[in-house]
């Protein structure tokens, strides 16, 4: 953190920390169909998917054209903001407040504010998606197990 305000980082942890607790794993910076990353993507135990749209400026948030873009990629869409952030525009029918939920955060712990309408994913797309994920994450471990036999795949793929 920086002058006690919470970066992006924090608020991932924190959203992280508090999805766990509700059986939810996630990861970061996830790749998505299109072009776009998801700042945090998560599984339930049901093989539901969330994700998390991180921001902590309201520049940021008020300049993102992009993030309805997400939500053909998952089951439910959170924004997640540090706390003191003013979440007025969230309200606003650009956000589509029936559909989304609000999260606040620290590096600590996250609540959420709104709940998030579920929108179930169709069944190829949820595959799609979830297998995306999966592959993901175990490269992601196979880089830190052996970062050799990782660099080597990255350039055979």
């Amino acid at each position: 953190m920086s002058g006690g305000v919470p970066c992006a980082a924090d608020v991932a942890r924190g959203v992280t920390r508090m999805l766990l607790r509700h059986d939810y794993v996630a990861m970061a910076e996830v790749p998505l169909s299109g072009g776009r990353r998801a700042d945090l993507m998560a599984l339930d135990p049901k093989g539901r998917i969330v994700i998390v749209e991180i921001k902590v400026s309201r520049a940021d948030l008020l300049g993102d054209a992009k993030w309805q873009d997400y939500l053909v990629h998952c089951d439910r869409f959170f924004w997640a903001v540090p706390h003191g952030f003013d979440t007025t525009p969230l309200e606003g029918e650009a956000f589509l407040p029936d559909r989304s939920g609000v999260m606040i955060a620290d590096r600590y712990d996250a609540a959420i504010l709104r709940e998030a309408r579920t929108q179930p994913l169709p069944a190829a797309t949820r595959r799609s998606c979830t297998l995306a994920f999966g592959r993901r994450a175990a490269r992601r471990l196979i880089g830190i197990c052996d970062p050799e036999a990782a660099e080597a795949a990255r350039t055979r793929f």
